[in-house]
């Protein structure tokens, strides 16, 4: 893995296609970020019930299971760029329609729960075509940076979604909050369309099962890649269900609501800037042995909102841990976009997104029943202790504490 600096991933904004990815990642994000907390507050307020609240949220989650597999097999063997034009049009219309539900007083359970799950079959097809169409952009050497660069944007967007989000909810309701959530995924489209990448590497004509098979083969032949996403698989469960569910539900109960879970997602938007940028320069050997331990700060969080700590503490949590979580995730895609070959690795992203959020759905429902049964402290511990013990197990892992950054592989010449 190349050393990467600030500058070199500035210099990278000085390319339209890059910066046309970086714009499109701001906009999309920014709305995305307004979206959780939009809904959990707008089903709070609409039923009043936890319960209600987790299984709208889950319900994305459950419909990117249903067909992230597929959407990994169908970016490599079709256009990832086309795919990922296709997911930003199908939220579009899922979130307008959940827009004028709210704004109409005609949101019922049910109906959100269905909207939700054609919105997480958006986020299915574009995680693991997004995966795979980076390497498109830039070149192999330039891999750390524009992945620093792009969830910079990214997770700025979170931040200021966030803290938008949560005025706009005060303020005037989940409705407008969705809306513009929508208009964002149509303006992402559009230029994500204008895009001009390199060929994609075909891949060799193969039914579609041949396709998964070929992509479990070189998902599984990485002992670091199939255990870590095996902890994901915990992690993400837990963590859906404190930013998703508990964290809104502690704050409506213990703090003043919206607002000021808004600028604690907002910190933790903050955070993520902070590491997006501050990973431009890390230059470790043993690239999964550092991103794993990043892993215990993502404990803070749950563990401050357990009392809960007054609402500045718990914001600084959240800051350290968006900090550890951008640490995490440029060194992850930076080294499977190295160790697997060009022409899997959206079959390969879409195991990985298969597994990391294969338990989702049950971590944010088990979370809500959880929550009125035992209490917010309690399941907040729960929580934490999920994330600390899943992080002592996966340091254990040769493969993760061994395995040594590498060159990236090279990718085809421009189309």
């Amino acid at each position: 893995m190349s050393q990467a600096s600030f500058r070199e991933g500035i210099r990278l904004l000085a390319r339209p296609d890059v910066a046309k990815l970086f714009t499109a990642y701001l906009i999309t994000y920014s709305g995305s970020a307004m979206a959780p907390i939009a809904i959990a507050f707008g089903v709070l307020e609409l039923t009043g019930s936890a319960r209600d609240s987790a299984i709208v949220i889950a319900a994305p989650t459950i419909g990117s299971i249903v067909v992230m597999l597929f959407s990994g097999a169908l970016a490599d063997r079709t256009s990832r760029q086309h795919v990922m034009v296709l997911a930003e049009i199908l939220a579009a219309c899922s979130q307008c329609v959940i827009a004028a539900l709210f704004l109409t007083g005609n949101a019922t359970v049910p109906v959100l729960a269905l909207l939700m799950l054609v919105n997480g079959t958006a986020m299915a097809l574009n995680a693991p075509a997004q995966s795979g169409f980076v390497p498109q952009i830039v070149d192999p050497g330039e891999l750390q940076a524009a992945n620093s660069l792009l969830g910079t944007a990214r997770n700025g967007a979170t931040m200021l979604g966030a803290a938008i989000a949560g005025v706009l909810v005060a303020l005037f309701g989940a409705g407008i909050a969705i809306a513009i959530d929508a208009a964002t995924f149509l303006l992402s489209a559009t230029l994500i369309a204008s895009l001009r990448p390199r060929a994609q590497e075909p891949s060799p004509p193969a039914s579609l099962v041949t396709d998964l098979v070929l992509g479990w083969k070189e998902f599984t032949r990485h002992e670091w890649l199939w255990t870590i996403v095996l902890q994901f698989s915990f992690l993400v469960a837990v963590m859906e269900a404190v930013f998703g569910l508990l964290g809104p539900a502690t704050a409506k109960l213990h703090m003043n609501g919206a607002v000021d879970w808004g600028f604690i997602a907002a910190a933790s938007g903050a955070g993520t800037i902070v590491g997006g940028i501050a990973a431009m320069r890390l230059n470790v050997s043993r690239p999964m042995l550092f991103a794993s331990n990043c892993v215990w700060f993502f404990a803070l969080v749950p563990l401050a909102l357990i009392l809960p700590l007054p609402v500045a503490w718990v914001a600084g949590a959240a800051f350290f841990g968006g900090i550890a979580g951008q640490f995490f995730a440029v060194l992850w895609y930076t080294t499977l976009q190295t160790e697997v070959p060009q022409h899997l690795l959206s079959r390969v992203s879409a195991y990985d997104h298969f597994g990391s959020i294969a338990l989702a759905p049950l971590g944010v429902v088990a979370g809500g029943f959880l929550f009125e049964s035992i209490g917010g402290s309690v399941t907040l511990g729960l929580a934490a202790g999920v994330v600390l013990l899943s992080t002592f197990v996966i340091l254990l892992v040769p493969g993760v504490r061994n395995l040594r950054a590498r060159s990236p592989q090279p990718v085809s010449e421009l189309g």
